[in-house]
């Protein structure tokens, strides 16, 4: 499945601001409001705080990890506008969500402190970023293929998504696909969701759209009881928009990946050792209950195994 896109001190921590150059780059900044701290600063920087810090002897000589050291921040190619993930806040300049507070996660891991500069990326400007240094990790819901493993490496999978559910706030005796049998369903047109409600729902009529903002529409309009869409788009959808609500959780795998420049095996398993101590310590279910949590009702999902993926 192609993804659509799927997220203590406050003053002492550094935080991302925007640069000239169309990154962000970490540096301290005065927290607004005469020092009292706005809600997705402290998520953040609680996350931050929790964070491990990378033993002197893991950061081998002439590493990859050693230049992220030594030039004092880290590269990411990620976003500054996707809800929940990595989101530019416009009051405070912080770059906030899942994905941006793995990232400076990350770079505290390796400097000790959580600097990063972010570089806005796209889907098809990735796999260069990596291969030619621009990044040195790619946070940007990056699936997980074959595919692109041949054109660069991935660390993780970090976090799963997949198909869910979105209805109308209140809506109920809906949880699962197989509820959707006999009632009329929405998908965006040409979308895996397309098969995926006729394998599980094949009794439900599917009227399709050719955008994410006319089936948002259409849910609203009663036009259909549910929207099938990855969750990762659904969970943007539903922060924006109150009146709708994701229920149930992805029953479709589409594993996120940590890009990075092919045939770096020593920064791969670098990476994947740190992600197993986000993991291990609660940080990475932190991260998620701060983020996307914030939406998804219950508690955090198991994260997904490393390595467990084809191209992983």
């Amino acid at each position: 499945m192609v993804s659509m896109k799927r997220l203590a001190a406050v003053a002492a921590v550094s935080m991302l601001g925007l640069t000239a150059c169309g990154g962000t780059d970490a540096g301290n900044s005065a927290v607004p409001g005469g020092g009292q701290a706005v809600p997705g600063e402290a998520k953040t920087n609680d996350v931050v705080a929790s964070a491990p810090v990378a033993a002197a002897a893991d950061i081998l000589p002439g590493s990859t990890m050693e230049k992220i050291k030594q030039r004092g921040e880290l590269i990411v190619g990620g976003s500054l506008d996707a809800p929940l993930l990595s989101q530019q806040n416009p009051v405070t300049g912080e770059v906030e969500g899942f994905d941006a507070d793995m990232g400076k996660a990350l770079a505290k891991y390796i400097i000790g402190e959580p600097k990063v500069k972010i570089v806005n990326s796209a889907s098809e400007t990735r796999e260069a970023l990596l291969s030619n240094g621009t990044v040195d990790v790619v946070f940007q819901t990056y699936t997980i293929t074959p595919e692109r493993a041949e054109q660069v490496s991935f660390a993780g999978p970090y976090y799963s998504s997949g198909l869910t559910l979105a209805v109308k706030k209140g809506t109920t005796g809906i949880t699962r696909p197989e509820d959707l049998n006999g009632k009329t369903v929405i998908a965006g047109a040409n979308t895996p969701a397309i098969p995926a409600i006729k394998k599980l729902a094949p009794q439900a009529k599917i009227v399709t759209f050719g955008s994410d903002p006319e089936c948002m529409q259409a849910l609203k309009q009663d036009r259909g009881v549910a929207y099938v869409q990855d969750e990762t788009l659904l969970v943007a959808n539903a922060k924006k928009d109150p009146t709708v609500q994701v229920v149930g959780t992805p029953f479709t795998a589409d594993p996120y990946g940590i890009g990075l420049k092919h045939g770096d095996e020593q920064f791969k398993k670098f990476v994947n050792d740190w992600l197993k101590k986000m993991q291990d310590q609660g940080v990475w279910q932190k991260a998620w209950k701060n983020s996307i949590g914030t939406v998804v009702q219950g508690e955090a999902p198991t994260p997904p195994q490393i390595g467990s993926v084809p191209g992983s």
